[in-house]
């Protein structure tokens, strides 16, 4: 483990001082729980903004990812640019608690999310270009993790425009845990979170701003606290779990893969609240040959249900049923993407054969790694947007 090349990429090291060390396990536990708080109140101060604006507004956000395809580019830009789909999904839940978006539209962008997110790990393994054999195991190791989302897409996503599939199973869900959609649902956190922005908007009020002014302002400071909530979310919980997750990564992934390893991604993904995190670990790891590929895939698959946890609780601060539908929608998606393509071998194979296809490519003309990153999370999304809106 400590000999992996790529130190950036691994949980922050106990041999190093830290200029926090002021901040115990219980004290750490503690900010971990108020940031949380202050996420909720993000999701809900981006809810309340957009309300605030009223139905012009909504309809203009709506327009512009009225396309499936539209909605999808969206999405994998968008993740790609806060470089997390933790905080892209959530942002998308407070869309469509505040009518902005509607469940429909809002389906390909949590799709193009799960596709955006495998950037990070697919940059982590550049580091690796100028040794050949690491660079080809790295690139694959992080490429698998692109194809499975990118073929996962490419099943359900016209599965679902056909048929609506997953948004049944998800509506089905939460019928049954908050009532149908259309309603008003008071979940038990969200009179907690909803108390800063009522107190903000009444001073406002005192001072005479309008609601066209307060709106933005709320939308802007809800963008921002979700993305700086879940930044320091992410670094105080793998610091918690630092040392637990190298054990455990070294402990479960030397018994092989499978379910084990599945299991294993999803569970780091909820410990560190990052997807990201967790496959960018494996990249280093799968550069040196402590793991091998198959091994290292599965657990990516882990990854992608156990980061659905961090939409499932902006949720709770929303005032509509669609929000958790999309939430639970989310994490059905990762669900069924996994059956239908990891227990077939001949299917199973099909990510991994890509990934290693193009990594043999790439270490022999590297430039085909940066127009491949480039391409696919950068370009083909922006031209998209520009051309089907």
């Amino acid at each position: 483990m400590r000999s992996v090349s790529d130190p950036s990429a691994l949980p922050a090291s106990v041999a190093t001082p830290s200029p926090d060390r002021w901040l115990t396990t219980r004290r750490r536990a503690l900010l971990v729980a108020l940031l949380i708080y202050t996420f909720l109140v993000g999701v809900s101060s981006l809810e309340t903004g957009i309300k605030i604006l009223g139905a012009d507004t909504q309809e203009r956000l709506f327009s512009a990812v009225s396309n499936p395809l539209a909605g999808l580019f969206v999405g994998i830009l968008a993740t790609v640019l806060v470089q997390s789909s933790s905080a892209s999904t959530s942002i998308i839940v407070g869309l469509v608690a505040s009518g902005a978006v509607s469940l429909e539209a809002a389906v390909p962008m949590i799709m193009g999310a799960n596709i955006g997110t495998t950037v990070t790990n697919t940059l982590v393994s550049l580091g690796h270009v100028r040794r050949s054999n690491e660079f080809t195991r790295a690139f694959a190791a992080a490429t698998v993790h692109d194809f499975f989302n990118v073929f996962a897409v490419a099943i359900l996503l016209p599965l679902e425009l056909t048929t609506g599939a997953l948004s049944r199973i998800a509506t089905w869900i939460s019928d049954r845990l908050v009532g149908s959609a259309g309603a008003e649902w008071e979940s038990p956190v969200k009179a907690l979170v909803s108390w800063p922005i009522d107190r903000f908007r009444g001073l406002a009020g005192d001072l005479g701003v309008s609601d066209p002014v307060v709106g933005p302002i709320l939308i802007g400071l809800g963008l921002l606290v979700i993305l700086t909530s879940l930044t320091f979310i992410t670094k105080n919980m793998r610091r918690l779990v630092a040392n637990r997750v190298e054990r455990s990564v070294n402990a479960m992934l030397g018994r092989g893969g499978g379910l084990v390893a599945m299991t294993l991604g999803v569970i780091v993904t909820i410990s560190v609240q990052s997807s990201s995190i967790t496959t960018a670990i494996l990249v280093p790891l799968a550069a040196s040959g402590v793991i091998t590929l198959r091994n290292a895939y599965p657990v990516t698959l882990g990854a992608n249900v156990g980061t659905t946890i961090t939409a499932l609780l902006a949720a709770l601060a929303a005032s509509r049923p669609e929000a958790l539908t999309i939430a639970l929608l989310h994490t059905v998606f990762n669900v069924v993407a996994i059956m239908l393509i990891y227990p077939i071998r001949a299917v199973r194979d099909l990510p991994i054969r890509a990934a290693e296809a193009l990594a043999t490519v790439a270490a022999t003309r590297t430039h085909w790694a940066v127009g491949y990153v480039f391409g696919l999370f950068i370009i083909v999304p922006l031209v998209g947007i520009v051309v089907l809106r």
